[in-house]
């Protein structure tokens, strides 16, 4: 899988995705800003949901911060047992609504205990993964989604409910509506077998 790969090893799989998409998609060769920084998207699984809990419905500066106020009283990379250590209303002053504060305490309350194996995860079939992470309180598929892009390490998803990514999509096209996301899924089909490398260069560039 590939969060098992070096540091080095993972980078050059990125240059090697992003070759594959500039000759695919000549639209989106244009629109990218130089090669991905391999070391923004690798995130320890754990942290990955946390931080896609903490992202659901936010934008991208408003998670951040939330997560930097986290991060701060669990160090970093966080575990369960630290995010456990926090009671409801220390999470909630990071400004996490009450339901996230539920969704994030059970699912650290589901690694801690090991109903949820997030390393033996890490090498079953996506349809599998996704089905382990969305039985947790309040994960969906998106979330499941960024948890499979960014702690799992998997090049080749996509997450077609995204807003920002289908915003990237109506301005990579020039086109006058928002596409659903059904369109934007079928748009993703021809940066196979590297959506979510797609995907990275769509968030940076919009």
């Amino acid at each position: 899988m590939t969060m098992t790969l070096t540091p080095e090893a993972f980078a050059a799989a990125l240059r090697k995705a992003e070759a594959y998409l500039a000759a695919a998609d000549p639209a989106l060769a244009a629109a990218v800003a130089g090669p991905l920084p391999a070391e923004h998207y690798r995130r320890e699984p754990f942290a990955a949901l946390l931080r896609a809990l903490i992202g659901q419905q936010l934008s991208t500066r408003a998670a951040a911060s939330i997560a930097g106020r986290l991060l701060a009283l669990t160090g970093e990379p966080p575990t369960p047992q630290a995010v456990l250590a926090i009671d409801a209303a220390a999470l909630r002053a990071c400004g996490l609504s009450a339901a996230k504060v539920r969704s994030v305490q059970a699912a650290a309350r589901a690694v801690q205990e090991g109903a949820l194996d997030l390393p033996a995860l890490a090498a079953q079939a996506e349809a599998d993964i996704t089905a382990a992470l969305t039985a947790l309180p309040g994960v969906g598929p998106w979330t499941a989604h960024m948890v499979l892009m960014f702690g799992l390490g998997r090049l080749d998803v996509f997450a077609p409910a995204d807003l920002g990514l289908r915003r990237a999509i109506q301005r990579l096209d020039g086109l006058t509506d928002l596409p659903s996301p059904a369109a934007s899924l079928e748009r993703a089909e021809r940066w196979r077998p590297y959506r979510t490398v797609a995907a990275w260069q769509l968030w940076r560039w919009r």
